[in-house]
Parts: C-alpha cells; structure tokens; sequence
C-alpha cells in the first residue's frame, strides 16, 4: 500500500504493515524518499509505532479551583530546592475530559502533574454541548454503532479501534455516572438518548446541551480530592523534552511557562500524557475555547512524533452566526458559539434567508446528514446566493421541549433579542474539530517511547476523515482508560536522570530587554495570527482547489519567513518564550501540516473536498502519514529541540 505525502518540500511514499506487539497494534513504515531540504537519515529513526454557561447562579457551576487545588510546592520530594524543576511520576498535558479521566486512574500507582493553559476547567471538553455516543438501548446494538461511524468516516476508520471504542462506551458511561456525572433521564427514569447527524439510532447522552461542563465538573471535583494529584494551571507547555536510547525516541518530560508569573518550570517525568486539544484557531472563527492553539500536535511534531491525517479539518455547520442576530454583540467573540448537532437531530430544519429548505436537495437525510455534507451544502448556499448566514428552526417544536433540552442555547440567543421557540436562528460553518492528529495505537501509544495521546491531539483511526457526532468524548474517555496500563508499566521500568537536567537549553522570558520590545514583538505576532487565520479561511477551508492549496503553503511560507526574520531582527532568539508567540510558532506548525497532508490527498474524502478531485477514489482509501522533517533545515516552528551536551 503506497501513501504520498510532502513535508514541507519533502515527499515521502510509505508502506503501512500491520504488526501485533504485547497486545498493541502497531504500525511499521519502509520509506523512500524523494527530497529537497529533508536529509534521509533523519527518517530512519522512529520508524516503529506502537500505536450550564451559567444560566442562572444555583444551576451547574464550576468548581471554586482557585480555592480548592494544593499547592504543588508543599510536596518536597517533587521539587527541587530552586522550584525550577519539578519531578512526577506522570505529567498530563491537558484538563479536558480525557486527561482528568487519565489522572484519576495513574494517580493510583504514583505522583500526578496535571498541567493546563488556563482554569483547568478551559478546555474544548467544557464547551461540548451534544453528548456522548454510547449503546445503551436494547433496540441498538455496538455493529450499528460501528457501521454509523465508518460510515460517517468516508470508510478510512480503523475497524478495530472502532469497535472497541464502541464496545467498550457503554462503561466508560457507567463509571462517569458512578462518579457523580448527571445525565438527563426520561420520564421512565431511565436515561434520555438523543439522536443526532450521522447516527441510525438514539445513543446519545446528554446532560441537556451543556453535556461537557457536566463532565467536566464531574471529573475536577473528584480531582481535587485526590490527594496524589497536583495541577498547575495557567502553565503554558513549551516543548517536549526528548533523548535519545538507541534507535529509540524517549519522551522525560516538559518545559512550561507560568503565563502569571512569567516564571519557567521544568517538569521531569516517566510517563508523558498529551490531552491538549485541538487547534481550530488556525481559523478566523472557530467553536474551540482560546487556547486551542495546536500546542501538542505541534510539539509533538518537534519532537519526531509520528502526524496522521491532519487535512481532516471538520467545520460545525451550525455555529451562531452574530451578524443575524438582532442585537449584535458588543465586541467580537473569542470563539463562535455552538449551536449543537442535537438541534438538528431533534427535529430543526435548515433553510435559506428566503426560507427554502435546502438539505433534500442535497442529501437524502436532509438535515441527519454527517456534519461535512452539511457544511458544504450550506457553503453552497452561501456563495450561490451571496448571503452570510443560513437559519436553523426549531420553533416547530413545543416550547416547553426546547427549554428543556437546549437551556444553554436558548439563554445565549435571548441575550440578543433572539427567541428560539418562536424565532429560526442564524448560523454559519465555523472550525471546530481536528480528526487528525498524533498518531496513536490501541492503548494511546506513539513512536516516542514515554509519550502517549488521548483526545482530540491523538489520530487513533476512529473518526477515519469524518467525526461522528458525540464520538469524541466517547473517545476520550476509551482511551484515557486505556492508556493507563502500558503507563504504569513504563512508569515502573523507568526511572529520574537528575544528571539529564542541564541537556536542554532553559527557556526564558526576555524582561531584560524591556517593554517596548516585548510590546512591539506581540503586536507584529498578532497581526501575523490574524493573517494566517485569513488564510487558512480562504484557502484551506470547507472547498478547496489544488491551486487554492499551492497558493497558500507559498503564503503561509512567505508570511513566517517574514515573521521569523522580524523576530529575530529585533533580538528575539529561539530560546525566549512568550505566550502570543510560542502560540504562533504552533498556528504556523499545524497549518503546514495541514496544507501538506490536503495536498497529498488527491480525492475528496469525508471533510476533505477538492474540486480538482470530486470523486472518492478506492485506491486511495489510506491514512496520511507525516514522519518527521530533517531538523536542521525546519523553520523554528517546526525544529527539534536538540539535546546538549553537558559542559
């Protein structure tokens, strides 16, 4: 089986060969290489893989964090006296559901670093209002289940992660409710499955349309009460710290900034989860909180990870569109807001601003369709009748029934003078969901020994190149569960190099050099984001064209070089670090991943659709693999951070 795929200027043709390992699947590539800048030894390592927002005050909450986690620093034994370095038998890069869900259970075999980008309760998990995919009707059973995802996943999903994701949901579900998770419940008292695009039954649990705050809260209350779990929030992760063991790659740990503080912590660990999230804000609107900024794909890209699939870019159909709304909102939003897939699987219909309904016309399941025929058909309309947004309408529906299913969305819409029992409600695509990712096997395992995946960072082959509604929390939560034991066993085999401290250059934060620097270079690197996002937008979006492709890698090129080169120019050096533009560096990291994988893709599969090559194309029914650049010719973006020798 041959993959093309370019890196940068590389292009690498790869025979994937299945392998049986301890109970792993793993996966194993012979590459040949046709090159410019990537020199082919740098390919001939790591070849093996493994693979309620508040509604009213008394309503969900979240918990007072502030108030309620400990203080790392007590514990004497995880720190050195300088604070500078801290030592973990597991450090969890991530507080969405499945790093929490992942801490929980390592937590019980050794000391727990949780580290998140801001409140650990932001995360793309907090904002998931539909549900969670599970079979728990009698009427449904787990092939159906397995056959609505590869369906939806234009056929390029894993079957055997696909079904023991699906066989093993039903008790992940369980063990959430065990631990305090409340899920609606019909008027039999027993749970209320809603049905959403894609799906042939009701499978869906929900906790109204606020399902992921539910969780979440859930998982961090029980997280402030273990005592062998510390969480540092508002510490940005920089880079993987990585050696080399033989042939080996070797995950130690992490360097992350104290976005408060400004100080930079060294984390050692043994084991290295990486449950980040995605990086929608590569585009100018986009679902994901603001710290979806690509930061573990692309860290992980540094660190000779193995990339899979990243063309699979999912635009929710129906975000709220604010320019149809009839009082606009005060100031732009950070991230677009969600109008769930629920709506639509509970009966809301699609129509035009001249109040067509147009999904028969393009599909057969009308509005039930998966969410990528959705979004290009109401792109369709859109640049067909040159309008700006399309109306959902679920007023049809009882009044009482809307209330009760969707609070979240009815309280947001009425801020604005807009009331869904009675009114349709403007909506738009908008960035939402990377199926792609760093490639994962069955128990969250990667090429780089100590590190494993888990959520929306991971490709782990369920979602093929399209997600299934309500499949990513399921799939979080199965391979949080997952990974746990090949983790404690890593853990146990491994041990700390307190020797090793000094083989990475330290991160810094440039104070010395002043504000007006610091303000001069933030300034330029958010412009340059703002741009990138243009871009991404307009030609690497829900329709794209081999030319649209080429046009903006040679953009998205051009405006790094120019960026890199400003950098630079006024004395910024690779070592510095600053949020806006270690933030950046990854928007840039992920949008050449993507472009490049768009490229190779020569059909339209699933989320990918090229006009160039309309058709799905059997032949090419392949994942798209991305192995790592020659480090001394990448960008910054892209560069390895090198191991230096000892003085």
């Amino acid at each position: 089986m041959a993959i093309c795929i370019p890196v940068g200027s590389c292009k690498l043709f790869c025979r994937a060969v299945d392998l049986k390992w301890q109970g792993c699947r793993k996966a194993q590539w012979d590459a040949s290489i046709a090159f410019k800048r990537c020199l082919q030894d740098e390919f001939s390592r790591s070849h093996r893989l493994s693979k309620f927002s508040h509604l009213q005050s008394s309503k969900t909450s979240q918990p007072t964090i502030n108030e309620k986690w400990r203080t790392p620093t007590t514990v004497a034994s995880a720190c050195l006296n300088d604070g500078s370095t801290k030592y973990f038998d597991f450090v969890i890069i991530g507080s969405g559901v499945a790093g929490l869900r992942y801490a929980l259970e390592v937590a019980k075999h050794g000391s727990v670093a949780v580290i998140t980008k801001a409140e650990p309760h932001e995360s793309n998990t907090n904002y998931a209002q539909g549900g969670v995919s599970a079979v728990l009707c009698p009427s449904d059973s787990v092939e159906s289940h397995v056959q609505d995802t590869i369906v939806a996943g234009a056929h390029l999903c894993d079957e055997e992660t696909v079904r023991v994701v699906c066989t093993e949901g039903p008790d992940r579900i369980r063990e959430l409710i065990a631990m305090g998770a409340s899920f609606d419940h019909g008027e039999d008292g027993n749970l209320h499955l809603a049905r959403e695009g894609g799906h042939s039954h009701r499978r869906i649990v929900h906790a109204a349309d606020m399902t992921g705050r539910e969780i979440e809260r859930a998982l961090l209350e029980a997280v402030v009460r273990d005592p062998n779990i510390f969480v540092f929030q508002h510490h940005f992760a920089i880079d993987l710290l990585t050696s080399e063991d033989g042939s080996d790659i070797v995950c130690v740990g992490v360097d992350t900034l104290n976005t408060e503080t400004l100080e930079v912590t060294r984390f050692i660990s043994k084991v290295t989860l990486l449950a980040s999230g995605g990086a929608g804000h590569m585009y100018p609107s986009t679902t994901n909180p603001p710290v979806a900024t690509g930061d573990g794909i692309a860290m992980s890209h540094r660190a000779q990870a193995v990339i899979s699939n990243m063309e699979f870019v999912q635009f929710h159909p129906t975000a709220l569109a604010d320019e149809g709304l009839p009082v606009r909102p005060d100031k732009p939003r950070e991230n677009a807001f969600l109008i769930t897939e629920a709506v639509r699987g509970d009966g809301g219909i699609l129509y035009n601003l001249s109040m067509e309904r147009f999904m028969p016309l393009y599909d057969e399941r009308a509005e039930l369709a998966p969410r990528d025929v959705v979004a290009r058909s109401i792109d369709d309309q859109l640049k067909k009748r040159n309008e700006k947004y399309v109306l959902l309408d679920i007023s049809h529906k009882p009044r009482e029934s809307i209330l009760s299913h969707f609070p979240n969305i009815a309280a947001e819409c009425l801020k604005y003078g807009l009331d869904i029992t009675c009114q349709p409600i403007p909506v738009v695509p908008a960035a939402h969901y990377i199926c792609g990712g760093v490639r994962a096997g069955l128990q969250g395992e990667t090429n780089v020994q100590g590190l494993y995946v888990a959520g929306e960072v991971a490709c782990t082959g369920l979602h093929g190149a399209n997600r299934l509604a309500s499949n990513s929390l399921l799939e979080a939560l199965v391979f949080a569960r997952r990974a746990v034991e090949p983790s404690v066993v890593h853990m146990k085999s491994s041990s700390f190099d307190s020797s090793a401290l000094n083989r990475w250059a330290r991160p810094f934060v440039p104070m010395s050099l002043g504000n007006h620097f610091m303000s001069r270079i933030i300034s330029m690197t958010n412009n340059v984001r703002k741009q990138l996002q243009l871009i991404m937008w307009k030609y690497v979006g829900i329709v794209r064209s081999t030319t649209r492709l080429e046009t903006a890698e040679l953009k998205i090129s051009e405006l790094e070089a120019t960026w890199e080169e400003y950098l630079f120019h006024q004395g910024w050096e690779p070592t510095m670090v600053a949020l806006q533009v270690c933030e950046m560096r990854n928007l840039f990291c992920c949008a050449k991943l993507v472009v490049s994988s768009a490229l190779a893709r020569q059909e339209s599969r699933g989320l990918h659709y090229t006009i160039d090559f309309p058709h799905l194309e059997e032949s090419k029914r392949l994942p798209t693999i991305i192995l790592p650049c020659s480090p001394t010719k990448s960008t910054w973006s892209s560069r390895q951070l090198h191991w230096q020798p000892v003085s």
